[in-house]
């Protein structure tokens, strides 16, 4: 008659091909199996239990002790692992633990160890740690998604373990959920680094006019801090606005006699000014010289207001020159002063990037592009790779039609460029029919070279937006609470010290 194997004590996903599991086992290989961690070896522990009373230690079962298994407590929950298996990874924690004969070295690898029951305990997360046993068991460490990733590779260094060991295909999605969460912890730091001001309030202690600096920073940086800090915040955005239309203004050919000339430079000057004591203000209460020149918002400030001081600067220069040069001479350098003036006044525009310190949308619009650097400048490549491609089958085509405008490949690249924005002016059409066939192909790649990118940075957008607005929330609110709390603190200490200067409150 046949005889029976012994039945496996498991269920765990261990069998391999090839593997003989209907045999019966050796004593030695009996001595190396240890089935999984059941319930009922699922207890409570703590090192405290070893101090008991006696009656009640009497009254327990006493313990084998078993020099070829190693008593792993993980949290509370016991585990038991044979030697020789643990041993098969040296490298790792629980091999080390079986290999070395040291008692010291033993105890620097666990947090504690009972002498009483022979057991070693690990202050780890024991419900990751089933993994950990399942591999010394199988050779396969097992991957689960509704597990934190950056938890995961924290537990699997502790104990040693390699990500190699897991399946390919786990580790692939591992990995790519973990390059995820990087992402997103790494957005999320550079947007609160986006919100966070320049300098903080804490930086002004101990300073030289210390209080004066923090207050004057408040009204500036902190439009939340109180009543006055929105209205500069406001008026800031007013004189923007006002300075951008009056440069507009400035360009109509009714602005330009003597009186709406006027108007419009005295509207500059008080625009440049304001912006001027704006720009003072901030390089008072910084902290930092240093980073105060560094800051972008501050770069645009500056650019705001050096067109105004270098135009009056060219203007006294214009009038030495009608004293000291000739009438030719000075009709040259007035037509080079003339053209460098209105490159300067050009940089005016740059104003309406002062508008981005107190817009969240254009704020969220700025980080979004950054963001998206690579997937912009591929755009761009894109689009250089159409013109010249499409420019040069048209040049090919075009070239020899009598009268046409695709005289030179250079030529054709404006009829490129506008026909892949789907923009079609109409100023430069082809005229052959291998031309319009070329023309379709280039408005049709331009149609799919421009829905590409619109749902990648709208979604990126509409994200960063919503991410941003509640922070600047968050912080509004916390602030209003903070001076709901400090109103309440001096109402009652207001209320003490009359008390207290009143004698009938005493009685």
């Amino acid at each position: 008659m046949r005889q029976l194997g012994t039945r496996r004590a498991s269920l765990s996903a261990s069998l391999k091909i090839g593997d003989r599991r209907g045999r019966r086992r050796t004593p030695e290989e009996e001595e190396a199996h240890i089935p999984f961690a059941q319930d009922s070896l699922v207890k409570q522990w703590s090192s405290m239990q070893n101090v008991t009373d006696e009656n009640q230690e009497k009254s327990q079962t006493p313990i084998q002790r078993n020099k070829y298994l190693l008593n792993i407590n993980v949290g509370g929950k016991l585990f038991q692992i044979a030697c020789k298996v643990a041993a098969r990874y040296p490298i790792t924690r629980l091999g080390k633990l079986a290999l070395y004969t040291d008692p010291m070295k033993k105890m620097q690898l666990c947090d504690d160890y009972s002498v009483q029951k022979n057991e070693y305990f690990f202050d780890r997360d024991p419900s990751i740690f089933h993994y950990i046993f399942h591999f010394y068991r199988s050779g396969v460490l097992w991957i689960m998604d509704e597990m934190c990733p950056s938890h995961f590779v924290e537990e699997i260094e502790y104990w040693g373990i390699h990500l190699k060991y897991s399946q390919r295909c786990c580790r692939i999605l591992f990995e790519e959920k973990q390059d995820e969460l990087s992402e997103y912890l790494k957005i999320q730091k550079e947007l609160e680094a986006e919100l966070e001001p320049l300098d903080s309030a804490e930086q002004f202690e101990g300073k030289f006019l210390g209080r004066f600096r923090k207050m004057i920073w408040n009204l500036i940086e902190n439009p939340y801090s109180s009543v006055p800090a929105k209205i500069i915040a406001v008026m800031s955005s007013v004189f923007v606005l006002i300075s951008i239309v009056g440069m507009t203004l400035s360009t109509v050919e009714e602005m330009k006699h003597k009186t709406g000339k006027m108007w419009m430079e005295q509207m500059e000057m008080i625009c440049a000014i304001f912006f001027t004591s704006e720009y003072v203000m901030r390089l008072i209460s910084s902290s930092s010289f240093k980073n105060f020149l560094r800051a972008a918002f501050n770069a645009v400030d500056l650019v705001a207001i050096l067109p105004f001081y270098i135009q009056i600067l060219f203007e006294n220069l214009d009038e030495a020159d009608t004293l000291y040069h000739e009438e030719l001479h000075k009709v040259e350098n007035v037509s080079k002063l003339g053209k460098v003036l209105k490159l300067i006044k050009l940089m005016r525009i740059f104003r309406i990037l002062k508008l981005a310190r107190h817009s969240t949308g254009l704020r969220a619009f700025g980080f979004t592009i950054r963001q998206c650097y690579q997937q912009v400048c591929c755009l761009f490549l894109f689009i250089a790779m159409g013109v010249f491609t499409f420019s040069a089958l048209m040049h090919s085509v075009e070239h020899d039609v009598p009268g046409t405008n695709f005289t030179s490949i250079p030529y054709a690249w404006w009829w490129a460029a506008v026909s892949l924005s789907t923009v079609g002016y109409g100023d430069t059409v082809p005229d052959t029919v291998l031309g319009r066939m070329v023309a379709f192909g280039c408005i049709s790649f331009g149609i799919i070279l421009n829905g590409m990118p619109i749902s990648i940075l709208y979604n990126k957008f509409s994200d960063y937006y919503a991410k941003l607005k509640a922070h600047e929330d968050e912080a509004s609110h916390s602030l209003k609470l903070s001076r709901r709390i400090c109103l309440k603190e001096r109402v009652l200490r207001k209320l003490s010290e009359c008390c207290r200067a009143d004698p009938r409150c005493h009685h």
